[in-house]
């Protein structure tokens, strides 16, 4: 059996693993390292934690059966020129991932895509989406990120930057324009500073999940508002590309039970049009393991792409 390399690139850590045809991580093949704030500033802290994933991946007994590598990297990206631009990352803006790659592991075929991407790949090929045609996948955590499937393939854009949900304003702008968008108004870390504005005496979203449970106004009106504005940008995405299904993942989205049925009644209370408010909001199905899945997905379900 053919196995793939993959690799997940985020703001706080890069992991590997080898994943098989089936969408199964090869026992004993994982292995992860932090970047930490170092990364942020120093691109070199980047590329040694880029190459000891790849050397633990290597070490593998079954590295021989590896055929090509997939990456899902934090964007923005260049699926062009093989970089990427990570927000959070101002030091690795511009670097080449996919020649970083093939230098490290000594293969050729290297595909780069953004994590959300991956993320969608994962869920469509093994998880909540399979067998949907019409769908987008999203986590919620410190940040908001995505990607689409359209009529059975994954769309990547021109740049490979498709699906940046967190991006998409959805209040009207009043200053600086992130301060409307969907990830300022709804992921993990922002949520809990509303919280904390509005007197909550909590600092994590751990903490502010047990707070809505036991019923605190504040808490509650925190987690309505996060999913309000998840709910408000699904709904334009579901209107333009008509979507079927909605699957949600992420840390956060844990914050409350009801999380994603909360937001499936703002897109069925907003959408304008009938077929955007029959879309289905579920709970993604792969968790933790969806990045690598989806990243080994790039070599093992390139007809998704």
């Amino acid at each position: 059996m053919t196995l793939a390399l993959a690799i997940d690139l985020g703001g706080t850590k890069i992991e590997s693993a080898l994943v098989d045809a089936d969408g199964a991580i090869v026992e004993g093949s994982r292995h992860r390292t932090p970047t930490g704030v170092g990364a942020a500033t120093d691109v070199t802290v980047l590329e040694r934690g880029l190459t000891a994933v790849i050397d633990g991946c290597r070490a593998h007994p079954r590295w021989n059966e590896v055929v090509a590598g997939g990456i899902g990297a934090a964007g923005p990206i260049d699926i062009t020129a093989g970089t990427i631009a990570p927000i959070n990352l101002p030091a690795a803006h511009g670097f080449r991932i996919v020649e970083a790659v093939r230098t490290a592991s000594g293969l050729d075929a290297v595909t780069l895509r953004l994590d959300g991407t991956c993320i969608a790949l994962a869920e469509a090929w093994r998880g909540a989406a399979a067998g949907v045609r019409n769908a987008i996948v999203f986590v919620v955590s410190t940040g908001v990120g995505g990607g689409i499937v359209s009529d059975g393939r994954l769309l990547a854009g021109g740049s490979g930057n498709a699906g940046h949900l967190g991006q998409i304003l959805v209040a009207d702008i009043d200053g600086e324009p992130a301060a409307s968008t969907l990830e300022q108004r709804a992921s993990g870390p922002h949520t809990v500073a509303w919280a904390r504005a509005q007197g909550w005496a909590g600092t994590t979203g751990e903490e502010l999940a047990v707070s809505y449970r036991a019923g605190e106004d504040v808490a509650i009106a925190a987690v309505a508002r996060s999913a309000h504005a998840v709910g408000v940008g699904l709904t334009s995405a579901a209107t333009l590309l008509d979507l079927e299904l909605a699957v949600v993942g992420g840390g956060f989205s844990f914050v409350a039970d009801d999380y994603p049925d909360r937001i499936e009644r703002v897109v069925r209370d907003s959408a304008v049009n009938a077929y955007a408010g029959r879309l289905k909001v579920v709970r993604a199905g792969l968790g933790g393991d969806a990045p690598l899945i989806g990243a080994g997905a790039l070599v093992h379900r390139a007809d998704l792409l």
